[in-house]
């Protein structure tokens, strides 16, 4: 269990949001995936949101998806809106502001969001409420849902924003990932729609573009707390439906991963200290 405690302060910390990720797609491709998945399993949660607005309110809210598991010893939230009456958990960090985004910058926290979909574009007042949390915030044409490249060209943008950024200082990176969202059947040759095996390609492509970032941060001065998520799953015609904003259970139940990312000074000391 993450005592957020010890990590808010101590820590870098990255959230990577996967959009539109099935939690049945996920576990299909966890053997292809060494870099999201290499140190363990995705865990099934539930989405508090149907689509990416909502859902990602939410998060910044502190409200991530929850463990799908009726017991409530495992519903242990990571972050939490303090003075709020009801009970928390010793290991909830708690924030004194609106969302987790200005309770970190509260904290000294260099807050930075790399936008994907339509909802982070800042092309219409709509379009900049997500991004509006963050002191920086950034969108191209070619982070957004119809580039095949889209994580590519978002993770040289985090990796020009790392090499630029001080090794003291602490950082909140947010990743809103689009290539898994429709379209993406241009990920398997031949493909005319997107479907649960064009998706699982689109995320054996982005596994591979988040190693690079993964290894950026590894270069930094501190470890880095992850956590990759899905906000929402996507129909392809399960029980006749098609897309999100609707309630089945392949939109509500998503994949969740929350890991360390060890800085590499850390492991050069311990090859070090080892016996021979």
């Amino acid at each position: 269990m993450t005592d957020m405690n010890q990590i808010v302060g101590s820590h870098d910390i990255l959230m990577i949001t996967l959009d539109t990720l099935r939690y049945d797609a996920a576990v299909l491709e966890e053997e292809n995936c060494p870099n999201l998945c290499g140190g363990g399993h995705w865990e099934k949660r539930h989405t508090p949101g149907s689509f990416t607005y909502a859902a990602h309110h939410a998060f910044f809210g502190g409200f991530l998806p929850t463990p799908a598991t009726t017991n409530k010893s495992e519903h242990v939230r990571l972050f939490h809106s303090r003075n709020t009456g009801l009970k928390t958990h010793p290991h909830t960090w708690l924030f004194d502001t609106p969302d987790i985004v200005s309770g970190l910058q509260a904290e000294g926290y260099r807050t930075i969001c790399i936008g994907g979909v339509i909802f982070f574009t800042k092309k219409v007042p709509l379009a900049k409420v997500l991004p509006g949390y963050f002191q920086e915030s950034y969108w191209r044409m070619t982070f957004g849902v119809t580039n095949p490249r889209s994580t590519e060209h978002q993770v040289n943008h985090a990796l020009k924003l790392l090499e630029r950024s001080s090794r003291e200082e602490r950082l909140f990176l947010f990743i809103n990932v689009s290539a898994i969202h429709g379209p993406n059947h241009y990920f398997v040759p031949g493909a005319k729609q997107d479907s649960v095996q064009t998706q699982r390609a689109a995320l054996r492509y982005v596994d591979g573009e988040l190693g690079r970032l993964f290894e950026a941060f590894r270069r930094r001065q501190r470890p880095t707390f992850c956590m990759a998520f899905s906000d929402h799953g996507t129909a392809y015609g399960e029980d006749g439906y098609m897309g999100h904003r609707l309630a089945h259970e392949v939109v509500w139940n998503v994949p969740y991963r929350e890991f360390i990312i060890r800085p590499e000074h850390e492991d050069r000391a311990g090859e070090e200290s080892s016996p021979s």
